[in-house]
């Protein structure tokens, strides 16, 4: 039986036997599964995540984006999960599907460049600097002691003059 329609339920733990017609979303594990909507009753996992699909809660309905597409079902079925409804879509070639595949592969590796760079630039100023000052002062005493003659004045090596 297609349905038009899927209720959702927040839960930490998915559990093993799903019903149909529901969507279970574990914030927990970033993820919602419900069954195939086309009524084959697969288990249909999407992964919540930038790269991969978004959750949207207004409170009373989900939506999920982008569509699910089945392809590697018998069914191949492409549906929305749009505020609780399920809104269906026209089936692809296997063109479509290694275009459309091509393309989500090429998104979560550009996701993943971008991530790993914003980390490395997400340096607050002041600890920049604070790098940057430690770096400056170990420098300056690297330097001395390589300049610095065997038995010259141990003193003005040490920082501190006589007593």
């Amino acid at each position: 039986m297609r349905h038009t329609s899927i209720t959702h339920e927040f839960v930490e733990y998915v559990p093993t036997e799903l019903a149909d017609g529901l969507l279970y979303i574990s914030i927990t594990y970033r993820t919602a599964v419900h069954r195939c909507a086309c009524g084959c009753r697969n288990k249909v996992v999407t992964p919540i995540t930038p790269a991969d699909w978004q959750l949207f809660y207004d409170g009373d309905t989900v939506s999920l984006t982008p569509s699910v597409g089945n392809w590697g079902f018998p069914c191949r079925s492409h549906y929305w999960i749009d505020a609780g409804r399920i809104r269906w879509a026209g089936a692809w070639t296997n063109k479509q599907i290694t275009a459309g595949r091509a393309r989500d592969d090429q998104g979560r590796a550009l996701y993943f460049t971008q991530r790993a760079a914003e980390a490395v630039s997400t340096r607050s100023p002041e600890m920049a600097a604070s790098h940057a000052s430690l770096f400056r002062r170990l420098r300056h005493r690297l330097a001395s002691m390589l300049t610095s003659r065997p038995g010259g004045n141990k003193a003005s090596r040490a920082g501190r003059g006589p007593k």
